[in-house]
């Protein structure tokens, strides 16, 4: 069972705003880092955070020296040693070694860091741990931010907790509770739906 919320409190709405501009910012450096490697970067997400993926690249054997065969989707990720292939020289073989660690370098040097969503989280004074086992989602629209929770917070019990030193599911500051059907038109209008 989902609970949701919104907050017109220009704080929270600016925490929101501004993990999607660093999520569009990571999308920029794994757009510039695709073309370094020749090939779209996969944007991938966990529970915690956002960070980059495999590279689409072909399925040709000889890339599988320095990179793993492609997933469902096309993508390889970088080996974390070279694979040479049987019956190469000593010399191709330190050749290939030295590609590889220049690749390695190179995916070091240019790699963004992951983003990570637990942070904002955080400054949003949400229980992080309730997110990791009940999950949580967020935007904003028309400087309103709209949460998905799966969990509920209640201010009253919040300060109670609080004040007896008990844990506590956070609270966001001037949340107020939802019916699905108006997150939901939100949202809706967010992603350019009906509403």
């Amino acid at each position: 069972m989902h609970h949701y919320y919104k907050s017109e409190a220009p704080e929270v709405v600016a925490t929101v705003q501004e993990f999607y501009q660093a999520k569009d910012q990571l999308n920029e450096r794994l757009a510039e880092l695709g073309k370094i490697f020749g090939g779209a970067i996969a944007p991938m997400h966990d529970v915690t955070s956002h960070f980059a993926g495999g590279v689409k690249l072909s399925a040709s054997p000889e890339l599988d020296v320095h990179w793993r065969r492609p997933d469902e989707y096309g993508y390889r990720s970088l080996r974390h040693k070279a694979v040479p292939p049987k019956g190469i020289t000593k010399e191709q073989r330190a050749a290939i070694r030295g590609e590889h660690d220049r690749l390695c370098e190179q995916w070091k040097a240019n790699c963004p860091p992951p983003l990570d969503r637990l942070d904002y989280w955080d400054r949003l004074s949400v229980n992080t741990g309730n997110l990791l086992l009940y999950g949580g989602a967020f935007f904003v629209h028309r400087n309103i931010a709209y949460f998905a929770l799966g969990f509920e917070i209640n201010k009253a019990d919040h300060e109670e907790k609080v004040a007896a030193g008990k844990p506590t599911s956070g609270w966001i500051s001037g949340a107020i509770e939802l019916l699905p059907s108006e997150y939901e038109a939100a949202r809706l209008a967010k992603v350019g739906g009906a509403a």
